[in-house]
């Protein structure tokens, strides 16, 4: 039988994480279907995804009205329902967990993105996300800002494995991965069994291709236009240089010696968004080992249908890569500036939102009511 692009794309190295949860992709077995048949290993959510869940069909309506009845308000509602579908969904990877001694079966649950720039704040609301999801396999999603750094480092501390998420720079990815690591040293201080934590850096892809290239539409040449759609691929392929050099150090070693694990890059935000693009280019040209892809159902089914996996597309082109970057920044438009700019927006569309989760939910436990 030929081996279909998923299970390919799992050969090469690459571990396959749906980018979306429902309870109702749990309860009808939709989600046991996309393990079995598609070689999905883990999920990572946020709050649009569990926005989108809860604004559409039935699935919550009967723990909405437990919850109405005992007058619980619309945050509190939102913690307990968006924890329950993660501990579910975690159990459904449970065996994936186990066969992976831990690597992969991964369920990742973000925190409220208000607290993105509150360092304390974050960190106690992971540590209760992680005390109630109770879960080996669970993962707190912690934003990569400045006071996320802090927060990282603490979490890790405390034996937390953690997402990070929201990267889009260089800098910023070489700042989480010492706050990782700075974590694990506290961790290792502490007594705790280094081999328990796990931890992702979730590194956005087209979103970069999006800001960029619109600045270089505004440009306007030849030499500019011949740049679209290159960024993304480009500045994810440097990352993975970066995730390879610095788990190479001296550092890193002492860590990994002593049962730590890899902080390995995930590939976010794969899905295509022009319709001139390949749909599966987010994934077949981010192709290394050790690295999760993240991809919205979308893009997972586009992948199974046509894929074409070769093998590693990123080492073999770090070259190219910083070519393609130099390019653009000779063309006048500021990798920093973008960068920052996405962040800033990334956690703004979050708030957002989150608010029109706890809208949703507030609404549905009135009418319970």
């Amino acid at each position: 039988m030929t081996e279909t692009p998923t299970a390919a794309l799992s050969s090469a190295g690459v571990s396959i994480w749906l980018d979306d949860l429902s309870r109702e992709r749990i309860s009808t077995g939709n989600l046991q279907k996309l393990i079995d048949e598609k070689n999905v290993v883990g999920v990572t959510t946020n709050p649009t995804i569990f926005a989108t869940a809860l604004s559409k069909g039935d699935a919550y309506r009967e723990q909405v009205a437990t919850l109405a009845a005992a007058g619980t308000d619309a945050s509190a509602a939102v913690f307990e329902i968006t924890t329950d579908d993660v501990a579910a969904a975690s159990d459904l990877f449970r065996p994936v967990y186990d066969a992976s001694a831990g690597y992969d079966g991964r369920v990742s649950i973000e925190v409220e993105p208000g607290l993105a720039h509150d360092a304390a704040g974050t960190i106690a609301e992971a540590t209760q996300l992680w005390a109630k999801v109770d879960r080996p396999n669970a993962m707190i999603k912690i934003p990569a800002t400045v006071e996320g750094l802090e927060a990282i480092t603490a979490v890790i501390a405390q034996g937390i494995s953690v997402n990070v998420t929201l990267i889009f720079s260089l800098q910023r990815y070489r700042e989480v991965i010492n706050a990782y690591l700075t974590g694990l040293e506290k961790a290792k201080a502490a007594g705790i069994d280094l081999s328990t934590i796990h931890s992702v850096a979730s590194f956005f892809v087209s979103r970069v291709d999006t800001e960029i290239d619109k600045r270089l539409e505004a440009v306007g040449t030849d030499e500019a236009l011949a740049l679209k759609s290159k960024a993304g691929v480009a500045n994810a392929r440097l990352a993975y240089q970066v995730f390879v050099e610095e788990f190479d150090s001296e550092r890193a070693r002492v860590l990994l010696a002593a049962g730590a694990n890899k902080q390995r890059p995930l590939w976010a935000s794969t899905g295509v968004k022009s319709a001139e693009l390949p749909d599966t280019l987010y994934v077949t040209e981010l192709v290394a080992d050790g690295v999760v892809n993240t991809m919205p159902e979308k893009t997972l089914d586009a992948t199974f249908d046509h894929g074409v996996v070769t093998g590693d597309t990123v080492t073999v082109s770090y070259d190219e890569a910083n070519a393609v970057l130099d390019a653009i920044a000779a063309q006048g438009v500021s990798y920093d500036d973008v960068t920052a700019l996405l962040e800033k927006e990334g956690v703004e569309k979050f708030v957002v939102s989150w608010n029109e989760l706890l809208e949703t939910v507030g609404s549905a436990l009135e009418a319970a009511r």
